[in-house]
């Protein structure tokens, strides 16, 4: 990305017309993924058709025309859904987000992802943004997800990744994913054993939490 010129990029409602983008990006930002664990074209119109208000897309404004860059897919649950072990696919059902509860008091992170050519746009914070403000609309108690550790691998003969993951929350160390997510306002409930396919960090991943400040226990929750 040229320095002297930053693009214009805005964050958008993911329809139809961007899903195949979406799709072929997958493998070029999960690498380590299994295909079982890569989002296709049908699972993001499947997620469309689910619960619209809660996926969507990053653009960035190059050549004169708008660039599929990057996107978040989110579903609602309860937190008992957490209450018990699960692996990535087994949270987002294969990719296809089934574990969608129109009534979930929590919004799940499925998936963040934003294209290595277009990082350093702050789109994953604008991604993170357009979370906050859905959660704060529908009334929810705030967001959960399951945040990869890629930096691990540099200090896995050094400590332990429970270790590495308190350093990261301290601010002694910086990991690649859980850094932002910290400083977009995630806390790390704990670590995820054997939950994603990742060598970098021994398949671990923590289970994030960012609460929502303004929830009104005695609202109504929108049901969508």
């Amino acid at each position: 990305m040229n320095a002297k010129h930053v693009p214009r990029t805005m964050v958008v409602p993911t329809t139809a017309k961007y899903a195949r983008a979406l799709a072929r990006m997958q493998s070029v930002i999960f690498p380590t993924l299994t295909e079982i664990e890569l989002l296709r074209e049908e699972h993001y119109l499947h997620h469309i058709h689910l619960f619209a208000a809660g996926q969507f897309t990053a653009l960035v404004h190059l050549h004169d025309k708008w660039i599929v860059a990057g996107s978040t897919t989110t579903f609602r649950v309860n937190w008992s859904f957490f209450e018990k072990p699960h692996t990535f696919a087994e949270a987002v059902s294969d990719g296809w987000m089934d574990n969608h509860n129109p009534e979930g008091e929590w919004l799940y992170g499925g998936d963040m992802s934003v294209h290595p050519d277009y990082r350093g746009l702050r789109l994953a914070s604008k991604l993170y943004d357009a979370r906050k403000a859905l959660v704060r609309r529908l009334n929810l108690k705030g967001e959960v997800a399951g945040g990869m550790l890629p930096g691990y691998h540099r200090y896995r003969e050094q400590m332990s990744i429970e270790a590495y993951v308190d350093k990261v929350v301290h601010g002694e160390l910086t990991d690649p994913t859980l850094t932002p997510q910290l400083r977009n306002g995630f806390k790390v409930k704990r670590v995820l054993y054997d939950h994603i396919t990742d060598p970098r960090s021994d398949n671990c991943a923590t289970l994030i939490v960012r609460p929502n400040p303004g929830y009104e226990p005695y609202r109504m929750r929108m049901r969508v």
